[in-house]
């Protein structure tokens, strides 16, 4: 519906009362309650993903895979028999089984170890980084410096204050370089 007393001002628009808004091409108004509930469920999915502890949650969660993946293949660059270097045992003491199972048994604990440093790291930094920005209200650079300077301080809490300093002067560095190259403008070329 189109307000009269507005119809001669230019860049009018329509205002519709809520459920009567036109539907997309296809739709009939048999499919309007599915299409309202779709839409409010897009909604909730949007105001979800848009919060901060979601954002940590799936940071840490990426963070653990990452760890775990690097953990993986650094595992399966080693040469050496893990349980024979920890046992000091021969080769003909162990049957292939055993030997294998030792060696699953290492990786696995050092994909564990690997992926909870990955997902600390990562939790910390987005939820730190996810904070700053709702406070700011802007998305630009110094979100990701100011939460790499506390992220890194924070890593570094136990080791004194000169490598909270450090830390946290290392980590905004390393965050500004990746933000910087993140939001690069792409070349022509691209």
């Amino acid at each position: 519906m189109i307000n009269p007393s507005t119809n001669h001002l230019p860049g009018k628009t329509p205002i519709f009362k809520p459920s009567q808004e036109p539907l997309p091409p296809g739709l009939n108004e048999e499919d309007r309650p599915l299409y309202e509930q779709q839409k409010r469920w897009e909604g909730f999915a949007g105001m979800a993903m848009e919060s901060c502890a979601v954002k940590t949650v799936l940071a840490g969660g990426a963070g653990f895979g990452i760890g775990a993946f690097f953990s993986l293949m650094s595992a399966s660059f080693a040469y050496e028999d893990p349980y024979l270097r920890t046992r000091g045992m021969t080769d003909k003491q162990l049957s292939t089984v055993q030997k294998s199972s030792a060696i699953f048994k290492e990786m696995g604990k050092g994909m564990w170890t690997s992926g909870k440093g990955f997902m600390k790291v990562g939790a910390l930094f987005a939820g730190i980084e996810c904070v700053i920005e709702s406070y700011r209200a802007k998305n630009d650079i110094y979100n990701s410096v100011g939460a790499g300077f506390v992220a890194g301080g924070i890593l570094a809490r136990n080791s004194g204050p000169k490598a909270v300093l450090g830390g946290g002067l290392a980590f905004a560095a390393f965050s500004a370089a990746i933000d910087a190259f993140i939001r690069r403008e792409p070349s022509d070329d691209d």
